[in-house]
């Protein structure tokens, strides 16, 4: 496998117009790497790369992995992002997050085989399912309903787990695997179903914040400068440091959900009430990562707190509503 170059090289990254995929490009280019972006902007946003317009290093292929050609030219290293990852998106589109983590993984290994690239998958915590074992370490196998309702992203992201670790075996690819937690930040979409969105958007708007059940049930939420730095140390690694097997990231520090709903009205002096409604079905009890392995590999943990996420995410939201005021 060729060396990756210093200090920096050509980086592909699918679902690059993605909440997740967008901020990577702009980690990547402020550290002078050249990015080529792809998105069938099913969930992605065009409005989310625009920043990086004119940006002589990076260029934009609206095109979908499953189906289309990926851009041609050899990349240094190859981030598959590319899947609907809210609850919303994925109940909307099951058969194409689907396709996208089985035929779009798929694609982007031969892709990146014929680079020689390092190639990175962007996993999940979903994974594990409604964890039995707390906190989850990468030798948990998981709790999951391979039929119900979030099958098609848990089964999907574990599909091409097992994809892409017998491909690099196969093959002899340099393949990292991240297992991402709760993420959370600028950038995310207000409707994609997730606790933070959802819990901002309300109090923003005055609407009552809705807690599925009584709120006890817990979330590791982690915010995406640390997750992106994660995701770029996981990439840059020596390759017989990572080993095989995947990496958990994500925040170690767990928060009710009601926790949250009432950080959040704190942080937005919002006089929202709580509204408890029914649970949805298979919405996990305790979500939170043992990130033991990103520490000793990548020397990596956390650093932002989660009433300083919420509030740079609030201020965030508060000018992206203003902003979509004056247009």
């Amino acid at each position: 496998m060729k060396p990756m170059p210093e200090p920096a090289g050509r980086a592909l990254v699918t679902g690059g117009a993605g909440f997740i995929g967008a901020h990577l490009c702009a980690r990547l280019l402020e550290d002078g790497w050249t990015v080529v972006a792809v998105d069938n902007l099913s969930t992605g946003n065009e409005h989310a790369i625009e920043r990086f317009a004119g940006t002589e290093r990076f260029s934009f292929h609206r095109a979908d992995i499953v189906r289309e050609t990926l851009p041609g030219g050899p990349v240094d290293v190859l981030f598959q992002l590319a899947s609907p990852a809210s609850p919303i998106a994925y109940a909307r589109l099951p058969i194409e997050t689907l396709e996208a983590n089985a035929m779009g993984t798929r694609r982007c290994l031969e892709f990146a085989k014929a680079s020689e690239a390092r190639f990175v998958l962007a996993s999940t915590s979903e994974v594990y399912g409604d964890p039995l074992v707390h906190p989850q370490s990468e030798t948990y196998f998981g709790n999951v309903d391979p039929v119900g309702p979030r099958s098609m992203y848990d089964e999907g992201k574990r599909f091409a787990e097992a994809l892409a670790t017998w491909y690099g075996r196969v093959h002899d690819l340099d393949v990292r695997i991240a297992r991402i937690f709760n993420t959370y930040g600028p950038g995310m979409s207000l409707r994609d179903g997730r606790v933070v969105p959802t819990f901002v958007r309300q109090a923003l708007a005055g609407e009552p914040l809705t807690v599925h059940g009584e709120g006890n049930q817990t979330r590791s939420l982690c915010y995406v400068a640390d997750l992106v730095e994660a995701l770029f140390r996981l990439s840059s690694v020596d390759r017989s440091t990572v080993g095989s097997g995947p990496v958990n990231l994500g925040n170690p520090m767990e928060r009710s959900v009601l926790e949250i709903a009432r950080a959040i009205l704190a942080l937005t002096r919002s006089a929202s009430p709580i509204e408890h409604v029914d649970r949805p079905p298979a919405d996990p009890e305790r979500r939170c990562p043992d990130i033991s392995r990103a520490r000793q590999i990548l020397g990596w943990e956390p650093r932002v707190g989660l009433e300083e996420g919420l509030r740079r995410t609030i201020e965030w939201a508060e000018g992206s509503a203003g902003r979509r005021s004056r247009r």
